[in-house]
């Protein structure tokens, strides 16, 4: 197996992949991506299909960023390339690589997406074609030191409010303990798809709508979804370092796993990581909901639906084999595996009353609820404009965070923006 960076590949010339003499010896390319322990389980899944089926596979890493990660693949599939067979395509992504993908369900029968969430197999069917198998599922949640909020008398947070108020009064006390590096809550920051899940979840949990509604309606020029963004902005340098402006989920993981904050945003893969040998928190973290936006009765617990799917590219020279790699990935012992060994969430239904899995990851069966009724990101709505819709989003917020919009102004700023954007395009 091949492991090549997709940039370095890119940077190279999209016929790079090609012409190396291991790709040419190679049946399939399949690109992986490398958050926490994704391409180790990657190479590990690819591994046993190739000992099964004597095919060999190369895999190409991708950004972490899913943003910069969607626009590599759009500048390979424009180009109608052959290089990458099978892609690991985020759940916002279905509706806007469609065209390029092959039909699974006509690869793999009518039966295909038995068994998953059919939440997402209906998000990965585009026109009546299942474009994406379902690998992974994913709902935020809300993790936390509990040696140092028993040793503190805190349960966990029910609100935002009452975790800004944990979170500054353990950061204080630690600090005046001696450990200087301390901070109360890292999330994902930076201006890029996981601020536009962050603050999804804030403006959600407020009552302040989705953004874009089911039918279209723009929602987000509201005061409870400025107040949302409000009460984060507040976080920045008090309970949350400056730098969080640059994190995504593995620079939030890091600070907390290193033992230097109080609670963590992130997705249930930190999960295995923070508990892994090595860990400053190993034995020290709890795993809930992420908490209501206040005592309002708009206020609810709202996690972000994230996920990751598998999709076969329609410039595939041999899409049959790469169909079956699919498959394979997706299946059944791959997800179970998957799911005891880096806590990633199951698209299975019945891996969550599996007894193993749910040793191994308690969380699983504790917070099903969230997980199956997370929310989702107006892709579909917005269809091909939904690029240009995070990226306003997560732009606006980002100034909110750091400080030159408030968030009256970029809810307003930012129905205006939208406004024109669905003018074009839905």
């Amino acid at each position: 197996m091949l492991k090549t960076p997709l940039i370095t590949a890119l940077a190279l010339g999209t016929a790079t992949l090609a012409t190396t003499g291991q790709a040419q010896a190679a049946d399939l390319t399949i690109s992986c991506g490398a958050v926490g322990a994704e391409l180790t389980l990657c190479e590990e899944g690819v591994r046993t299909w190739e000992e099964k089926t004597g095919h060999e596979v190369d895999i190409v890493s991708t950004p972490n960023s899913s943003t910069e990660r969607l626009s590599l693949y759009q500048q390979i599939l424009s180009a109608n390339s052959s290089d990458i067979d099978v892609m690991q395509i985020d759940v916002v992504w279905p509706g806007l690589l469609a065209n390029h993908l092959l039909d699974l369900r006509e690869a793999l029968g009518d039966e295909a997406g038995k068994g998953h969430f059919p939440a997402i197999v209906e998000n990965n069917t585009v026109d009546g074609r299942l474009v994406a198998m379902p690998w992974f599922t994913d709902a935020g949640v809300l993790y936390y030191r509990k040696d140092l909020l028993e040793k503190y008398g805190f349960e966990a947070p029910a609100t935002w409010a009452e975790l800004t108020e944990i979170a500054r009064e353990i950061k204080a006390a630690e600090r005046e303990a001696g450990n200087e590096r301390m901070h109360g809550f890292v999330f994902q920051g930076r201006a890029y798809e996981g601020l536009t899940v962050n603050a999804l979840e804030w403006v959600a949990s407020h009552g302040g709508g989705t953004l874009v509604e089911p039918d279209g309606e723009i929602s987000i020029n509201n005061p409870r979804a400025a107040a949302a963004l409000d009460l984060a902005a507040s976080w920045v340098g008090d309970i949350a370092p400056d730098g969080v402006l640059n994190y995504t989920e593995e620079e939030a993981r890091g600070v907390f796993q290193g033992g230097n904050a109080v609670f963590m945003r992130n997705w249930p893969y930190a999960w295995s990581l923070a508990q892994s040998e090595g860990s400053e928190v190993r034995d020290k973290v709890g795993v809930t909901q992420l908490p209501a936006g206040g005592d309002g009765g708009e206020s609810r617990n709202a996690a972000g639906l994230g996920g990751w799917n598998l999709a076969v590219s329609r410039y595939s020279e041999n899409p049959e084999l790469a169909v079956d790699l699919v498959a394979f990935l997706t299946g059944h012992d791959e997800q179970k595996r998957r799911a005891i060994e880096a806590s990633y969430n199951p698209t299975l239904e019945a891996l969550y009353q599996d007894e193993e899995v749910l040793e191994a990851v308690p969380f699983f069966g504790e917070l099903y609820d969230t997980f199956v009724n997370a929310v989702a990101r107006p892709s579909a709505v917005t269809g091909d404009a939904y690029g240009r819709v995070s990226n306003a989003f997560f732009s606006a917020s980002h100034d909110v965070l750091s400080g030159s919009r408030s968030g009256e102004q970029a809810v307003a700023d930012l129905e205006r923006e939208l406004s024109r954007v669905k003018r074009r395009n839905w």
